[in-house]
């Protein structure tokens, strides 16, 4: 069986190499935020200067705006923390459903935020800014992040409570072997339904015209990092966690 949980560490190491010019570019940029937070009025005029559309915001409800997005992303995360460890409360001891619930988030929080530093890169380069539609895509892609991380998690909950640990073996060793084979029994299922979504998202982005462009960009980027997050981040990292566990008991 081709063991996946040895690369772990590169696997850490990709993301971290696709976020950390995420991350400078919002420290160094910040975002390029539209009307919807920042207030204001937008106009639209074709080339004769006839006057195709205009939009106010006033400044409390951008504020308002703001708060709404950041506190639905935290409400969303807590929400999901809670939702996996009561569902996988039946998983068979020393495993902690807790673990499993902190692990999807951290990849949930990996997604977010490459999507995020994805935009800070484009709202410095190419003048794309954020609004609430971005919001939207991001709570979408949360959704997907954690729908994907799942189905991994419940294989790895069905084949700990069906295969007992054998005599002789080291917890954390059979713990990994598990992981292992429950990523690579639902991995052609995940990347199935990933490249699916994939390629409609590509579609839309060809033919869907420019009022939806960076929405569906948005989505797209979120889906693809969601799906290596699921099976190369959340997972290895309850590895992680778990021979750390075992060596600090001991």
């Amino acid at each position: 069986m081709f063991n996946l949980m040895k690369f772990k560490w590169l696997f850490f190491g990709i993301s971290l190499l696709v976020i950390m010019p995420g991350i400078y570019s919002l420290a160094r940029y910040g975002l390029k935020l539209s009307i919807d937070f920042t207030g204001g009025t937008r106009v639209e005029k074709n080339a004769a200067g006839e006057i195709i559309s205009s939009e106010t915001v006033g400044p409390v409800i951008g504020a308002e705006t703001t708060q709404k997005a950041v506190g639905a992303v935290g409400a969303a995360s807590l929400a999901i923390i809670l939702y996996i460890a009561y569902a996988f409360r039946e998983i068979p001891k020393p495993y902690s459903p807790w673990k499993f619930g902190i692990c999807a988030v951290v990849a949930l929080i990996h997604d977010v935020l490459v999507v995020v530093g994805m935009f800070s890169l484009l709202g410095h380069f190419y003048n794309v800014e954020i609004d609430s539609l971005f919001v939207t895509a991001l709570l979408t892609i949360i959704g997907f992040s954690v729908h994907d991380t799942i189905v991994v998690f419940d294989r790895i909950r069905e084949n700990l409570s069906k295969t007992a640990l054998p005599a002789g073996r080291q917890a954390a060793n059979y713990f990994e072997e598990v992981v292992n084979e429950s990523i690579l029994q639902t991995l052609a299922r995940s990347l199935s339904t990933s490249l699916t979504v994939v390629f409609t998202l590509l579609a839309l982005i060809l033919f869907g015209g420019e009022s939806i462009r960076w929405f569906v960009a948005a989505l797209l980027i979120g889906i693809i990092s969601g799906t290596y997050s699921s099976i190369f981040n959340a997972a290895p990292l309850l590895v992680v966690w778990e021979n750390l566990s075992k060596r600090a008991s001991k």
